[in-house]
């Protein structure tokens, strides 16, 4: 007769089965990859202890090539629910001991289980990728459990933060699920995500590459733009992502949270008065700008190898989580091309969707000309961004430091697309196009025939830069509501993100816009 102790005797060797997942052979396998297990990993990102687990012993149904044989309790994917910094969060963390993370139809259950769940309550989902793909032996089954996972990927977008970490392998239709979340983030040297590997690509394409050069953490945050961020180790990417996480809210109905801080409000830097160059075509980094503004000189880059003509990330302003949008003029002149007009546009619309207010710092000389840019579809790519900031509702502060032209003007979260408080420094220039050009075009013929058109040319070019290169006819048109001095920004950002604190505005009711994709 079986009795109670007995029972209890079972569970306590089931979840000790369970935890080890593929077995200390595998385990030591992963180490020596220098890869953590699932469950390591969980450790790390989530607050100590607070770890709930779901489902430790689903096993797989398959019956086919000799996996009926050998069933692993938890079938390849550790799920739950725990916090982050008090908070919490839905987890789900793919174990690559057990039949090499390969997803299943149980295995995809599992992660629909905690998505659905995170989306009921309204929580954040992080998911650690790392995966040999599909389960072969379950054919179709297994690829309609990934569309499962899309299906909810889709509809909790812009409802839950959704973290990927790509721990591993990601490849085939699994890469999918990261593509939709909202930050991806990989580790340098053993993780990669591609649609087709190296193999297929070389039988195909007879391109000669191996993983890390096709889907690589470097690749994927300077070439491609797929992933956020990449960090040198597994540690530091889970880091990332806690930190990530702080700037954003439980959900969208949420505010973010506020973070004390001991940074005066009313904080000035002169430094600020001294930064911009005489030359306008001589470069600064707006980095400069930006730690010298934000609260305790924070700033947490999102995507800083791709597209680094622009800056996108998070700051706080007292203590405001804000998303801040930034030319850089030491890349490109801070002009804007199709990748950085994608960019900004997609962190513009993450932020939008969970009420993080946006700082949008602008120096842009206009769109990056070329047959490359033009072929390429400069205009749709650029539209996206013009979308983005129009259809964004949350609190927008502008500040033009230097350059502001053409439509990139516009673009750039001016009044007339929706901007709430719009500043200039005294250094902005807010033109149609920039001096020389403009005079190049207005008085071709006057220049052609002076005596001497370089003289001419350099007289007509000071008479525009003192006509129209300033802020001021900007501001006697309310298109700017004020010329600060550059040190009283820090004070000015946050005395208008104090004020739109309260601001309520809706777009039009419809099913969705048409975003130029």
């Amino acid at each position: 007769m079986t009795t109670n102790r007995d029972q209890m005797d079972r569970l306590a060797a089931m979840r000790a089965e369970s935890r080890l997942g593929g077995g200390v052979e595998r385990i030591e396998q992963q180490h020596a990859r220098g890869k953590l297990t699932a469950r390591e990993r969980l450790e790390l990102l989530l607050d100590d202890g607070s770890f709930v687990e779901f489902d430790p012993f689903v096993t797989h149904r398959a019956t086919d090539f000799g996996l009926g044989e050998q069933r692993i309790l938890g079938d390849g994917v550790v799920t739950g629910h725990g916090t982050i910094d008090g908070r919490l969060a839905f987890v789900f963390s793919q174990d690559f001991t057990v039949f090499g993370g390969s997803l299943s139809e149980t295995h995809a259950e599992k992660i629909c289980k905690v998505m659905d769940l995170a989306m009921k309550v309204g929580a954040p989902i992080i998911g650690l990728n790392d995966s040999g793909g599909a389960r072969i032996q379950e054919g179709v089954v297994s690829l309609g459990g990934y569309a499962d996972i899309f299906l909810r990927n889709t509809r909790a977008s812009g409802v839950v933060p959704q973290l990927s970490l790509v721990m591993g392998p990601c490849a085939g239709g699994a890469v999918y699920s990261p593509a939709i979340t909202d930050i991806t983030i990989m580790v340098e040297g053993t993780s990669y995500m591609f649609v087709t590997g190296p193999d297929v690509v070389r039988a195909v394409t007879h391109e000669d590459v191996d993983r890390e050069r096709l889907g690589g953490a470097v690749t994927h945050t300077t070439v491609s733009g797929v992933a956020h961020l990449a960090a040198d180790d597994e540690p530091s990417a889970i880091a990332m992502a806690r930190r990530v996480l702080g700037y954003l809210p439980q959900n969208n109905l949420s505010d973010p949270p506020r973070s004390p801080t001991a940074d005066p409000p009313g904080r000035m830097d002169a430094a600020l008065d001294s930064l911009i160059p005489d030359e306008p075509s001589q470069p600064y980094d707006m980095h400069d700008v930006i730690t010298r503004i934000v609260d305790d000189g924070e700033f947490l880059e999102i995507q800083p190898g791709w597209a680094a003509n622009v800056l996108v990330g998070f700051g706080r302003f007292d203590g405001r989580s804000t998303g801040i949008i930034a030319q850089q003029p030491a890349v490109l002149a801070g002009a804007l091309d199709i990748d950085a007009s994608d960019k900004a546009a997609r962190f513009v619309r993450m932020c939008d969707a969970f009420n993080v207010p946006l700082l949008t710092l602008v120096d842009v000389p206009g769109f990056l000309p070329g047959v490359t840019q033009e072929h390429g579809g400069i205009i749709r790519h650029g539209a996206k961004l013009l979308y983005a900031y129009a259809e964004a509702t949350v609190p927008k502060v502008t500040v033009i430091t230097r350059k502001a032209y053409g439509g990139a003007y516009d673009v750039m979260s001016s009044r007339h697309i929706g901007g709430d408080v719009n500043l200039a420094w005294p250094t902005a220039r807010i033109a149609v196009m920039g001096v020389e050009g403009a005079v190049n075009i207005v008085f071709r013929d006057r220049i052609a025939k002076a005596t001497d058109p370089d003289a001419e040319r350099v007289k007509l070019n000071a008479e525009y830069e003192e006509q129209f290169a300033h802020p001021y006819i900007a501001a006697a048109r309310g298109f700017v509501d004020d010329v600060i001095l550059p040190s009283e920004t820090r004070p000015r950002v946050i005395s208008a993100l104090t004020m739109l604190d309260g601001k309520r505005e809706r777009n039009p009711a419809k099913k969705h816009g048409n975003i130029p994709l």
